[in-house]
Parts: structure tokens; sequence; C-alpha cells
């Protein structure tokens, strides 16, 4: 690619200047070797094994000091002016900020550890170098408060690697503490918070520092982070997935007829004929009966699900109704101001309180036993709070002109809010119904104090089938609410308790991962079903 020479001495490309090119490069590679620090902190890479015939340390060392030097290096030729940058007269105060407080923890471990330094001696040690690496980030120019420290810190760490002063077997123990820090995972901690420094100053570099290199390098660093959260999450899925695996898919069977029989009472009892399922899942519609060849989750999954549906029944038309009460008929004042107070704060509640207070107030209403119908109202107190403050928090979000050419017309209130403002407002109030069902569809403290039953139930919960009609009050009765019941997080705590798993089929590691494999199959099962609604109150919206 071939280039210009101006006569400022600066070099510039016919499209793009290879200083931006180099800027990207290191970009990547900082990014990479965050990647690879992650992999080899979550043991996904062994720390003390080799790649390519190099020890794993040894590439982590070579991999910083390369970056390092990249780093320095993009901010000297911008200092030089041998390529076309703009930065500003400072790198700012949060960079000075961040990168002191890095010097201030060095500095202090260099004068307590290497140094021997007493407390006042190695804490004055630390300001005086938290000082001298703020003012060296911030008194400079933008190019070199953005790349001098980070870079030396980089190339520092890679040194320290590739000279063995930090190997697999260093550990870091602190006098009257009971932690301590090794090798293995100080080494890929710091590798990869060099590569984050790394992206951040090497991507304010590619885009010429100034304003639109800071919004570059902040792109980078909050993507990266953001990147690197995601991935753990999918992994976390996975690596559940690969142990619940096996137990779950023991003894499955797929074909017509192969399944279990589903008697919904009407069609029972009108037809005389039950539905048979096409596929067997022995683990997730098995009971744990003595005898049984396959023991299951059956009782737990149908309780999650009538807990959920219970707390669904009680909490979004009470919820909703009050947002519109607040919303739209009440006057904005100290009592819709008392009434969000409140109702934040009930939502930032921890649940063991929610479950105390079912088990000092439900309980003892409820035949002094546990029962699934306390566990119903628990949660759907629970859930109550958050889908006030987002149905709330929607309604307020539609534009006042929705509501005036709406009155424009004739239209009642009332008629209003049901047919223009609710719909409007729908996306939102089914997201935090979303938001609130994942919450309570892991709750087990709740559960222990208000629901939970036997470890291993042999019984399912059928609600359907249990009504029953009276002629006096309450006229309608279901002993089926009245029972203990299991839920998937409550029959999860009783496995990892219990010390063992119903029958001789699996262990209890097996049956434990099986049962949180399909818990995160409900919950994100229910995510799936809130989404779709969102989306499809959306589009109604918009065609409308």
């Amino acid at each position: 690619m071939s280039t210009d020479t101006q006569h400022t001495g600066k070099l510039v490309l016919d499209d793009e200047s290879a200083y931006q090119n180099a800027a990207n490069v290191a970009v990547a590679l900082g990014i990479a070797t965050f990647a690879f620090g992650w992999a080899a902190l979550f043991e996904w890479v062994e720390i003390d094994s080799s790649l390519a015939g190099l020890p794993v340390v040894d590439i982590f060392g070579v991999l910083l000091v390369v970056l390092g030097l990249a780093t320095l290096g993009l901010g000297l030729v911008s200092r030089a002016e041998m390529a076309d940058t703009t930065p500003d007269t400072t790198a700012g105060l949060i960079p000075g900020i961040a990168f002191g407080g890095t010097g201030f923890v060095l500095g202090g471990l260099v004068a307590s550890q290497l140094l021997g330094l007493g407390t006042i001696g190695w804490f004055l040690a630390a300001v005086v170098a938290g000082a001298v690496v703020l003012a060296v980030t911030v008194l400079p120019r933008e190019d070199i408060g953005s790349t001098l420290v980070p870079g030396l810190l980089i190339a520092g760490f890679g040194l320290v690697f590739l000279t063995d002063t930090m190997t697999v077997a260093w550990e870091f123990r602190p006098s009257d503490f009971s932690a301590s820090a090794t090798g293995t995972v100080f080494i890929p901690l710091l590798s990869a918070f060099a590569g984050l420094f790394a992206a951040w100053s090497s991507g304010k570099a590619s885009e010429g520092f100034g304003t639109r290199g800071r919004q570059r390098g902040a792109y980078m660093l909050v993507s990266t982070v953001v990147a690197a959260m995601l991935a753990v999450l999918l992994l976390l899925i996975a690596f559940i997935v690969q142990k619940g695996l096996g137990t779950v898919g023991t003894g499955v069977e797929v074909g017509l007829g192969v399944g279990p029989s589903v008697g919904i009472p009407i069609i029972t009892d009108i037809t005389g004929t039950s539905l048979v399922l096409p596929i067997d899942i022995p683990f997730v519609m098995n009971a744990a009966p003595l005898g049984v060849v396959v023991p299951g989750i059956l009782p737990a999954v149908l309780g999650t699900l009538w807990l959920i549906v219970g707390a669904i029944a009680l909490a979004v038309p009470l919820g909703v109704g009050a947002a519109i009460f607040l919303t739209e008929y009440a006057e904005q004042g100290r009592f819709t101001d008392s009434i969000e107070i409140t109702t934040n704060g009930l939502w930032s509640t921890p649940s063991i309180v929610y479950g105390l207070f079912g088990a000092a107030f439900l309980v003892p209403r409820f035949g002094n036993s546990k029962s699934l119908i306390s566990g119903m109202l628990v949660l759907g107190f629970m859930l109550l709070p958050l889908v006030v403050i987002t149905s709330r928090e929607s309604l307020k979000a539609v534009p006042d002109e929705y509501r005036d050419a709406s009155a424009a017309l004739g239209v009642s209130q009332w008629q209003t809010i049901r047919s223009v403002v609710l719909p409007a407002a729908m996306p939102g109030v089914i997201t935090g119904i979303i938001l609130g069902v994942g919450r309570i569809a892991g709750e087990t403290a709740p559960l222990l104090l208000v629901t939970g039953g036997k470890p291993f139930p042999s019984q399912k919960t059928s609600i359907l089938s249990g009504f029953e009609f009276t002629t006096s009050p309450p006229f309608v009765t279901n002993e089926a609410l009245m029972q203990a019941s299991s839920a998937l997080p409550y029959q999860l705590y009783t496995t990892i308790t219990a010390g063992q798993a119903p029958g001789t089929q699996f262990t209890q590691s097996q049956f434990g991962w099986g049962t949180a494999l399909v818990l995160l199959v409900v919950v994100l099962s229910l995510y799936a079903i809130g989404v779709a609604s969102r989306i499809y109150f959306r589009r109604k919206l918009n065609h409308e």
C-alpha cells in the first residue's frame, strides 16, 4: 500500500492510514488476549499445559509484551506527529483515576510484599505510586496519557510471566487473612485485564484520539465486557445441558402410543378415553415411587407450573388494575408518590422475608400446614410490585396525544384506556411480567417455609380434578390446593441436602443436574412465551 509523505512529516495513506490498521490489529489482539485469559480462568484452557509446544504462561507473556509495545508505539507515533491524529490536551480524569487506582494497588503490593514495609510504609508507597500514575495519565497530551501507563503495565505483566517471576506455583497469602491467591488465578486474570486495557487504548488510537477516539475506546471497553458476560452465561447454560442431558435423556422413547396417558377430567368423563402422548421422557414424566425403574420429577414440574399460574392469576389483574388507577384516575401527588416508593421497596425485599410472612400469616390460616395455595399467594405477592411498577411506567410512556385524540372523538375515559392506552402499553406490561416470572420461578426460600413437602414425592398434584362444588361457603373447594407440594427449585434443594437420589438409577449428582436442566428449560420456556407475546402485541400495535 503506497504512502505519501507530506511536508508536515505525517504519514498518510491513499485510503486508510497504516497507523489505523496497526491500531485495529492491536485492538483485535487485545480482545483475543482478554478471551484467552477468561478461557484459562474458567479452566477451558489448562494454565499449566502447553499449546503448540509452548507453555500457556509463556504464550500469555509474549502476547502481553507485544501488546504493551504496540500500545506504547501507537502513543509515541502520534506524539511525534507521524500519524494523522487529533489528541486532546489531556486523557481526562476518569482514566487517571482508573490507572491511579491500579498504581495504588500495585505500589502497595510491591512495598508490603517485596520490600517488607509496615502498614504506614506500604500505604505511603501506595499513595505515591497512585499519585504518580495519575499525574502521568492526566498531565501529558491525550495520546501519551492514554498509552504510556497501560503500555508499561501490559508489557510489565508480560515480562513478569516470561521471567518466571510469577509462575503457576506462585502463591500470595497475606498475613491475618484466610484467603490466598495463586498463579493459576492471577496469571489469566491479569492477562484478561491487560487485554481489556490494550483494546481500550488501541481503540482510541484507531480513531485518532479526540472525541471519536474516546467514543471508540468506550465502545471497545463496554462491548468486550458485555460480550464476555454473554459468553459466560451461554457457557453456563451449555455446562448445565452437558451435565444434565444424560439424566433427562435416560429411557426416552418417541413413537405413537409410547408415552403416558393424559386424562383431562371433562373429556375423559364424556368419551371415556385419555390422550396418549407420542413421547416418553421418564425423568420428566415419572414420579419417584418405590420400585420405579427411572425415578422422575413430574410432581415438581407440575408444582412449579401451578405455582406460577396461581401467582400470575393473583398479581397480573391486581397489578395492571392498580397501575391503571394510579396513572389514569388518581391525582398525582403524595398518595401516588408514596405508592411508588412502597412498590419499589417491596420489589427490593428479600424473598426470605416473603417466606416468613407466608409462614406467619398464611400457613396458620390454611390448616396450619404447608400448602400449594400458600406458595401461590406468596409468589403472587412477590410478583405484584414489579407488575405495578412496569405497568405504570408503560402507561405513563404512552403519549398524551393518544388520549387527547380519543377524547376528541367523544370516547369515554375507560374506553380510551381499554382500546387505546392499554394496547399501546402492553409490550411494556408483558416485559414486567416476564421479568417477574423469571424471578419467582426459581425462588427456593419461600417454598421451604410455606409449600415444600416430601423430598421425593411419589404423587403428582391434581388441581383440575380436585375441584368440588358445595352448597355452603366457600361453595368451591379443592383439597389439592391445601396439600404440601414440590417445585423444581425445592426439588433441587432437597436433592442436594438429602445426600442421595431416589432409587438406584441415578446418583445424587446426576439427579441434581437433571433437575437443574429441567428447571432451566421451564424458565427459558416461560421467557420464550413472554417474548413471543410481546412481539405479537408490538406487531398488532404497529399494524393498527
